[in-house]
């Protein structure tokens, strides 16, 4: 069979493109959907972490709720940080929210899993800020939390915007695993490809392809704004 006959095979005959189409947009709705749930997620956490932390360090009494948050973001991003993706997704989609709608389940496994990530990359960002910057803040009659929102976490938002950016990038590629869990993503539409016309090679190459090609142009993305923080620190 020649290289036309396979690739009409594969994608045209019975429009089995569309299993492509389908799993790119069914990838799509669940990296976008884990990344806002993860951002708030880690946000929340690097902010009572850092609140903690600071309290320490200042030899002030930490009270009773923050120290039990504190030890519940610790207990969540050691679990989460130190056992497999697939694994989380696996258990929540089979053990904890058996009557979900796998697409929402995903979202939510996929963005606790990232959060976790996000939490300790925002965190790094508040705690680069430097400390005067509070204290201007404090020193201008702002409240904890009013300094915190209005002038540590857009400067942290900034020092940490490409690490945000390749956890992004990074959890594209991880969705892939959707599949093991009945999701008809971009990998696990190429894989029906496969399995209905025995021949492996060119849907799993397109699979491949399209990540390459979103990863890239995320890269790009990636790059130019980089390119445009540069030059407003220069300014």
């Amino acid at each position: 069979m020649s290289l036309s006959e396979h690739l009409f095979q594969d994608f045209i005959a019975e429009k089995r493109y569309m299993y492509l189409v389908d799993g790119l947009k069914n990838t799509v709705i669940i990296t976008a959907g884990a990344l806002i749930l993860g951002i708030i997620l880690g946000v929340i956490a690097a902010i009572i972490r850092v609140q903690h932390q600071n309290k320490k360090n200042s030899s002030e009494k930490t009270g009773p709720v923050l120290f039990i948050l504190n030890v519940i973001v610790n207990f969540y991003l050691t679990v989460i940080r130190g056992t497999p993706t697939i694994v989380q997704l696996m258990i929540l989609t089979f053990a904890i929210w058996k009557s979900g709608q796998p697409i929402q389940v995903a979202i939510v496994a996929f963005g606790i899993n990232s959060g976790a990530y996000v939490a300790e990359i925002i965190r790094s960002g508040i705690q680069s800020v430097d400390i005067g910057q509070t204290e201007a803040g404090r020193s201008l009659g702002l409240s904890e939390r009013m300094t915190l929102q209005k002038i540590v976490l857009p400067q942290a938002f900034k020092n940490v915007a490409p690490a945000i950016f390749n956890e992004f990038i990074s959890l594209v590629k991880e969705t892939s695993v959707a599949g093991y869990v009945g999701i008809q993503d971009l990998t696990k539409g190429g894989d029906i490809i496969r399995s209905q016309t025995y021949d492996a090679f060119p849907p799993l190459l397109a699979v491949a392809l399209i990540y390459l090609v979103i990863v890239i142009g995320l890269t790009q993305v990636l790059n130019i704004l980089e390119r445009r923080m540069a030059r407003s620190d220069i300014r």
